[in-house]
This record gives C-alpha cells, sequence and structure tokens, in this order.
C-alpha cells in the first residue's frame, strides 16, 4: 500500500476514535450519576443520593425519585464552577476539532492541496488534544475530591462514591487524547516544514564566509598570474633594460 493510503485510513480510524470519545463526553453532562451515596434505614426502604455538576437528586426503593437544581450559582464552590466550565469546554472543542478534522482529511478532499489540508487536519488534531485534556482534568479533579472526602476521617457530612459518569468521561477522553496524538503526528509530519530539509545547498565561498561589513574585494594589482614565473620576470626584466638604456643623456659635444 502506498504511503498516502496509509494515512488516509489512520485518519479515518482516528477521526471515528475522536468522534466517539466527544460522543462519550457529551453523554456525561446530562447524566445524574457522577457521584452516588445508597444510606439504608429500619425500615425497608432504602434512600440513593446521587448528583452531578447541575443538580442533587435522591430515590427510594419504592420508585418514587425527586432532583432538584442548585439553588444559588453565586452561593456555589469554585471547584464546581471550574468542573463545569471545563467540562463545557470539553464539548465546544471536540466540536470544532470534528469540523477541522473532516475538512482536512485525504478522503474527503474538501480543501485545496495536500499540504493546506494537511495543515487543517493538524489543527483539528489539536483542537481534539484539547478537548481530551479538558475532559480529562474536569474527571480527574473530581474524582479527587469525592475520594478525599470520602477517606477523611474528620469529614462528617454524607460521604459519597464514583459514579458510572466519571468512568465513562475517563473513556471519552482516553479515546480523544489517543486519537488527537496521532492525527496530529501523521499530519504535523506532512503540513509543516521541518528543519532538516533536503534542499541542495551552496558551498561555502569566500564571499559567504565574510560578513558585509568585513569582506572587501581584493585589488586589482593583487590578481595571481596564472602564467610560468619566468616569463613573467623576463617580461618585467625588458623594460627595465630599456629604461636603463634610455636613462644616459648625451649633450651636444658628444656627437662632434
Amino acid at each position: 500500500m502506498k504511503y498516502r493510503t496509509v494515512v488516509m485510513y489512520t485518519e479515518i480510524g482516528c477521526f471515528v476514535s475522536c468522534l466517539c470519545g466527544w460522543i462519550l463526553v457529551c453523554s456525561t453532562l446530562p447524566t445524574e450519576y457522577w457521584t452516588f451515596s445508597e444510606v439504608g434505614s429500619i425500615v425497608m426502604t432504602t434512600s440513593n443520593y446521587y448528583s452531578n455538576l447541575w443538580r442533587d437528586c435522591i430515590s427510594d426503593t419504592t420508585g418514587v425519585s425527586d432532583c432538584k437544581d442548585y439553588p444559588s450559582m453565586l452561593a456555589l464552590p469554585g471547584f464546581l464552577h471550574a468542573c463545569r466550565a471545563l467540562a463545557v469546554c470539553a464539548v465546544i472543542t471536540g466540536f470544532f476539532g470534528g469540523v477541522l478534522t473532516l475538512i482536512g482529511m485525504k478522503c474527503t478532499k474538501i480543501g485545496g492541496s495536500e499540504v493546506a489540508n494537511a495543515r487543517v487536519t493538524f489543527a483539528g488534531g489539536i483542537t481534539y488534544l484539547a478537548s481530551g485534556f479538558c475532559g480529562m482534568i474536569t474527571y480527574s479533579w473530581w474524582a479527587n475530591r469525592v475520594i478525599t472526602e470520602f477517606l477523611d476521617p474528620n469529614f462528617r457530612a454524607q460521604k459519597f462514591e464514583l459514579g458510572a459518569a466519571v468512568f465513562i468521561g475517563w473513556g471519552g477522553s482516553i479515546l480523544l487524547l489517543s486519537g488527537g496524538t496521532v492525527l496530529s503526528y501523521f499530519s504535523g509530519k506532512e503540513g509543516l516544514p521541518s528543519g532538516s530539509s533536503n534542499r541542495p545547498r551552496r558551498p561555502a565561498t569566500y564571499a559567504t564566509a565574510r560578513t558585509r561589513k568585513t569582506y572587501m574585494l581584493p585589488p586589482t594589482t593583487s590578481r595571481v598570474s596564472l602564467g610560468p614565473p619566468l616569463f613573467y620576470e623576463e617580461r618585467k626584466s625588458r623594460p627595465s633594460r630599456a629604461a636603463t638604456k634610455t636613462t644616459g643623456t648625451f649633450s651636444r659635444d658628444d656627437f662632434v
């Protein structure tokens, strides 16, 4: 198989992987089971408490359930605000990563040249990586908070455990990170210029080795002659002999 065909199938696989990861991340936002706690009582009924980023819910074994949104936005802790922002950023960046990747892939042929398509695909891979990092930070931070409160002996409030949404989010974030990494590698290798190019370089000469300020053309009198030295010595000696002959002065009485 040709290299272009291999890259095309790799891009399709990475796009499908990132798309599935983005769908899994999106599915965790409306899911209530981020944390849950089961409380038994003396009666036969058992109460289940579960919550997510937006609301708290309670249900019992009789099938009655009730959910209540958080009453005040400003009264919420900063941890919850940060998790909400990161989760929304993961969804938004994953959407734009899918659009860029779909435009720049080799099988779609929507863009222009091969280099331009590779650069668009590289941008989509980086956006997928940002989405995966946002999702991974959100779920890991949430899990760390729940585990810390559960294992703290001084924490007197109701203790919760990790829900199914956190594990689904971890799986989706891993798919986004793996697909975005492979996508960025292949597209960046083709679309971004490398430092070690195979262009023929100009050989180093005297003019290129010196700077513009220090380089000066040699004078015309110092040019190297290619003829034999004896020939030029003789040529230099001839005018000197002629000069010695003509240097003598004769008076008028000498001719008489």
